[in-house]
């Protein structure tokens, strides 16, 4: 789910500037019969993202002073299929409230949770109480876009301001909310930029298609595959929960497919990459936001040296700082999102430390708020989006996720 100014990951334009040329002496893809084509090429991992040296960080001058009572909420998966992209989520603001509160004893903001699971069957629950609650004053969540579309009236009922670090599904903003925010970009922006990789950087000359059911997978796969064009060699749909994917492989494998694209969750994107290599697929499997993370590998095993990701998320474990503190709190570097967590509870506890300690103040706080975080530059438009953020592309090395560059906008 990052404007030039902000994050101009200077090592990732050359890298991936000289990509074409690079792969020019490989003779391009090849071809085997029954298995699809084999588009395997090599993009070197950056090292380094560049940051802005007037980032709003959660500590702000240590001079602020606020109710004992005065929440922060946290509003996503603690718990599911896919939970562990909430988790890198909720590890990011507790890092911005732990930050804050060492440094500002007079304003010790308080934090709760509240588990979805990431389901939007279970969201209206937890969020119904979570808004009931008068202290809580600002929510970092939803994650997932079916619970954010379930529960964006419930926010807006009670003008409790929510900026998901994740939720991409590009309707989200047309349904009237004022009190809903994205601190990244939405599908609209990642679809056309993952069909540009695909086809210019990873060379792909006939990419298979295939999308859940959810409104997140839904919306990806449309914006995907409309972007491109010719190269799109088929299409077909899975179902959340799905567990054998005999059916669409034969599908892929019968085009000779060279990529495949998955617009979904990890859950079902590790099995399905595991049975594509089992049934003989020597092509790329590239995944979106929602497949990118460590569980993945976990799941789909030595299969998974064949994907790639793209993602409207910086890689914060390439900001030292962040995730030197970031490992600190959680054992673990940083994750998918983690850093947009960060950056969301940093924009509402600079609002908090200005005064704006109300739920209408520090809703009007984020409505004008202009100003750099770690990930990117913060000032949305009306409807809630930020305008042309990054994105970024990820790749399998040696067992690890490892950050590739910016692959568009």
């Amino acid at each position: 789910m990052y404007k030039k100014r902000v994050i101009t990951a200077i090592a990732a334009a050359a890298t991936l500037g000289m990509l074409v040329t690079g792969c020019a002496n490989q003779s391009g893809p090849s071809t085997s019969d029954s298995s699809g084509a084999s588009n395997k090429v090599n993009i070197p991992a950056i090292s380094k993202v560049d940051v802005p040296s007037g980032a709003v960080l959660p500590k702000g001058d240590g001079k602020a002073t606020c109710p004992s009572t005065t929440t922060l909420a946290y509003g996503g998966a603690e718990t599911g299929p896919n939970a562990q992209l909430g988790i890198n989520i909720f590890n990011g603001i507790q890092l911005a409230i732990n930050q804050h509160n060492q440094a500002n004893p007079g304003c010790q903001v308080q934090f709760k949770k509240f588990d979805t699971e990431g389901d939007p069957n279970k969201a209206t629950g937890p969020v119904t109480q979570m808004v009931s609650e008068s202290d809580i004053v600002g929510v970092v969540g939803l994650p997932f876009s079916g619970e954010s579309k379930a529960t964006g009236n419930i926010f807006e009922q009670k003008g409790l301001v929510h900026i998901t670090p994740s939720a991409t599904n590009p309707g989200l903003t047309k349904n009237g909310w004022t009190t809903f925010y994205r601190a990244l970009g939405n599908d609209a922006v990642q679809g056309p930029a993952a069909a540009k990789f695909l086809t210019d950087k990873l060379q792909a000359k006939k990419v298979y298609l295939v999308q859940d059911d959810s409104d997140y997978g839904i919306g990806l796969g449309t914006q995907t595959s409309q972007a491109l064009g010719g190269a799109l060699a088929g299409s077909d749909k899975v179902i959340t929960g799905q567990k054998d994917f005999s059916a669409v492989i034969s599908k892929i494998m019968n085009t000779k497919a060279d990529t495949v694209y998955y617009a979904g969750y990890y859950a079902e994107g590790a099995p399905f990459d595991q049975q594509l290599v089992a049934k003989g697929f020597t092509g790329s499997f590239v995944g979106p936001d929602g497949v990118k993370d460590d569980q993945f590998i976990k799941q789909a095993g030595d299969a998974s040296s064949n994907a790639y990701f793209t993602c409207p998320c910086i890689p914060g474990e390439l900001i030292p700082d962040f995730a030197s503190a970031y490992k600190g709190i959680a054992n673990a570097d940083p994750g998918t999102y983690s850093i947009e967590g960060y950056d969301a509870a940093t924009v509402l506890l600079s609002g908090i430390d200005k005064g704006k300690q109300t739920r209408a103040d520090l809703l009007s706080w984020v409505k004008s708020y202009d100003a750099d975080g770690l990930s990117k530059h913060y000032k949305w438009d009306s409807t809630g989006e930020l305008a042309t953020p990054d994105v970024y592309g990820y790749k399998v090395e040696n067992g690890k996720i490892v950050p590739i560059g910016v692959i568009g906008k």
